[in-house]
């Protein structure tokens, strides 16, 4: 391990009415499989699994075309407390679920680094902005809002209470499927969108240099969200929303091993990961791997896959 020893929490997000299709909530399942506490201590960090988290009952209605908003709040907030005690003890890594949980995950950042009296800053590895809001989507499912819903946007009432972010801190990395209302609202909000292109013509290095960068020069800390479809999909099939063109099985190493070096990540995403279209656990293994090199482990240090 390269750095400090740290204090880990998994919390697992059994959730999939975010999305449009089910499996992901046997995600959590297939990264404890997969071997995500024992990758994590084997590296000198002191894990605690906190389980999966409950939703709690609730009857909300948003507006516009939402679907299961109810379920989707009451697992933000209850993932939002479970989150803000696993931050108050180190870092937290939720096991997802789809995308929907980050609406938790992202409140709990945001109301530890309000305490803390420091910007927080999202790094989002996804093929999807995830920046609709209930009144822009068209297809109504809740994992493609939760970037709206913490940097701000209206169509919320009644979610969640949480700090909000201004999308200037939002960093969108790997694009390469965003909904035209996505765009607008992007554009006019200043969002730091990074599509493939990008990464072909400048390099995920050179992207990461400046996002962390930014980080760095706000003193600020940083959530990551990774979701399944920022990778390729011949590298990492288990996920429902497969974009071709994703990241390479060595720029998402490189991301992840360039994220560990800033010592500025306090949370970590691991979501949409279905392992009802996986290949043989193939996709929870590498997410297994990702997080661990967020956490120091370098990508020489892997341990040889059996054949």
């Amino acid at each position: 391990m390269r750095g400090n020893p740290r204090t880990i929490g998994l919390i697992g997000v059994p959730i999939e009415e975010g999305a449009g299709r089910q499996g992901c909530s046997m995600g959590p399942k297939a990264l404890r499989i997969a071997g995500i506490a024992e990758a994590l201590a084997s590296l000198g960090h002191s894990v605690t699994d906190f389980g999966d988290v409950s939703p709690d009952a609730g009857e909300l209605a948003l507006p516009g075309t939402a679907h299961n908003a109810a379920v989707v709040a009451g697992f933000a907030a209850a993932l939002a407390d479970l989150g803000e005690t696993a931050l108050a003890e180190g870092a937290a890594v939720y096991l997802g679920g789809d995308h929907a949980l980050s609406f938790g995950s992202v409140a709990a950042a945001l109301r530890f680094a309000e305490r803390q009296r420091r910007a927080l800053h999202v790094l989002w590895l996804d093929a999807h902005a995830d920046f609709n809001t209930p009144h822009t989507s068209t297809s109504g499912n809740m994992h493609g809002m939760p970037a709206a819903f913490f940097c701000g946007e209206p169509g919320f009432d009644g979610m969640l209470a949480c700090p909000k972010m201004p999308a200037t801190r939002f960093h969108l990395v790997g694009a390469r499927s965003i909904d035209r209302a996505e765009v607008d609202l992007l554009e006019a909000r200043g969002a730091d969108v990074n599509d493939m292109a990008a990464i072909d013509e400048f390099g995920i290095g050179a992207i990461l240099r400046r996002i962390l960068g930014e980080v760095e020069r706000d003193d600020a800390l940083l959530h990551v969200s990774l979701d399944v479809d920022f990778i390729e999909p011949e590298t990492a099939p288990g996920v429902g929303t497969t974009v071709p063109g994703g990241a390479t099985f060595r720029e998402a190493h490189l991301a992840m091993e360039m994220i560990h070096r800033s010592a500025r990540m306090i949370s970590l995403d691991l979501v949409e990961l279905n392992p009802f279209l996986d290949d043989r656990g193939r996709s929870a293994r590498l997410m297994v791997e990702l997080a661990a090199s967020a956490f120091g482990r370098r990508i020489f240090d892997r341990p040889t896959q059996p054949a």
